[in-house]
């Protein structure tokens, strides 16, 4: 069979093997041993777990369940709660400002969690019940801990970034660095568009309330006398200082990220058991748990790829589809573009690490054969990822805030969270026309990538 035939079978069976309801990890392992068995010699099969455990052997990977310890310590304690509470009380003054201080926390707890997940599932815990509380509507608290929740993938340590940089070869510091504009650029536009949108919400419950005489939540505002902001300082003080231990160990050059994942996952666990007094073993076991499930989940979806990704490299598959690509003769722009929608596309069926390490082989090359910088790609491509994590069909945080507020109708948390679909759109749009705002950061620290 020539290699388009079976490039195509290739893609037929996983879709098939996908849509089964097969978990993603032994879908994706299941195609790639029956094309093992089919098309590379006999002996091939008798190097399966090599090959897995050769794919995975690696240092950077090393970091992700140390970095997952450190979220699950932060998530399944009070912290999340009390930084959420502490943002809430500064913020107030502004208006619709539960709103930004929800999407703050978010920022937060996504820069020292890694995970989107979890800081839709801690946030949101805390922060929906509040919002509606207050007056929100549904769908704008839902939208907001979900779009918030996906900075997990984009700001550092972000697992998602941890996979683009094995996969594409390239610094995970520098990676790290990149990540930081984008992320702020996406905390601004969406606390603006929560500004905005409480206006609106505000603006027609005060019409109500002047034609019915009805009240609303929305109209009342919490009032935080100076004293009380300043109580509630100490409650953000752990995030500061787990933060701060951790970036100045990983980018002042005193650890490796490994290193920095285990100091991370060893500081929270130290921070919650001297604050929150979370030290027994029947306290820890929750945290533990979750983050071997966690884990374990991660790890074999990461290994199942990998040996997907060697087959379809072994056929040659990966190598003939990148050719092709090239050998249309894209212009740059256009190519860029046509790339995009195909990870927009891959979005609706898969979560974000499945399609790096399955797409990387494919799309890096022309990529790089059209002279864009692969790191501004790659923050360009977890932006366009984290889409996917809030729009249907999969939508992880979709679920995840379905599953903190099951009362909020899923048709009203799709609609909630399309304007922040929108915002990233316009990010993306902006960074293709500023990509200094991803590579600024890192060449100033680390200087030119082309010196280096």
């Amino acid at each position: 069979m020539s290699v388009l035939g079976i490039g195509i079978s290739y893609g037929v069976a996983t879709l098939l093997a996908m849509f089964s309801g097969m978990p993603i990890a032994f879908a994706l392992g299941a195609v790639a041993v029956a094309f093992m068995a089919i098309y590379m010699p006999a002996a091939s099969l008798d190097t399966v777990t090599q090959n897995v455990y050769e794919e995975m052997a690696s240092i950077t990977l090393l970091s992700i369940p140390l970095f997952i310890l450190k979220g699950a310590a932060i998530g399944k304690s009070r912290a999340g709660q009390d930084l959420y509470s502490a943002l809430h009380a500064w913020l107030n003054r502004v208006p619709g400002g539960l709103g930004v201080a929800n999407v703050f926390a978010c920022a937060l707890f996504a820069a020292m969690a890694g995970s989107s997940p979890a800081t839709c599932s801690a946030i949101g815990s805390a922060g929906i019940p509040e919002m509606r509380k207050r007056g929100y509507s549904g769908g704008f608290a839902a939208g907001i801990i979900a779009a918030g929740g996906t900075l997990g993938i984009l700001l550092p340590p972000s697992i998602t970034m941890i996979l683009f940089a094995v996969a594409a070869e390239k610094s995970l510091g520098r990676l790290f660095l990149a990540g930081i504009g984008p992320g702020l650029l996406l905390v601004l536009l969406f606390g603006s568009y929560a500004v905005f949108r409480f206006r609106k919400e505000y603006a027609a419950a005060s019409r109500l309330y002047e034609q019915t005489g009805v009240d609303a939540p929305i109209l009342a505002r919490d009032k935080f006398t100076m004293a009380q902001r300043f109580n509630a300082l100490p409650r953000v003080a752990p995030f500061v200082i787990l933060l701060t231990g951790v970036m100045i160990a990983l980018y002042g050059g005193y650890a490796t990220p490994s290193e920095t994942a285990g100091l991370g996952g060893l500081l929270a666990l130290a921070l919650i058991a001297l604050i929150y007094g979370v030290w027994r073993p029947t306290d820890l076991a929750p945290i533990l748990q979750a983050t071997i499930r966690e884990s374990t989940m991660l790890m074999m979806i990461i290994g199942m790829s990998l040996l997907y990704s060697y087959v379809m490299s072994y056929l040659h598959i990966s190598q003939s589809v990148a050719e092709s690509i090239v050998a249309m003769q894209l212009p740059r722009w256009e190519l860029l573009a046509a790339i995009l929608v195909m990870v927009v596309v891959l979005g609706f069926f898969l979560p974000p690490v499945s399609i790096i390490l399955m797409t990387a082989p494919i799309i890096l090359p022309p990529l790089r054969a059209a002279g864009f910088d692969i790191t501004w790609f790659g923050i360009v491509m977890t932006i366009v990822m984290e889409m996917g994590l809030i729009h249907p069909p999969v939508g992880l945080n979709i679920f995840v805030i379905r599953n903190v507020a099951p009362d909020i109708p899923l048709s009203e948390v799709i609609w909630g969270t399309l304007p922040f679909v929108l915002l990233m759109m316009f990010a993306v749009v902006l960074l293709c026309f500023v990509p200094q705002i991803a590579t600024g950061f890192p060449d100033l620290v680390m200087g030119p990538e082309s010196v280096r």
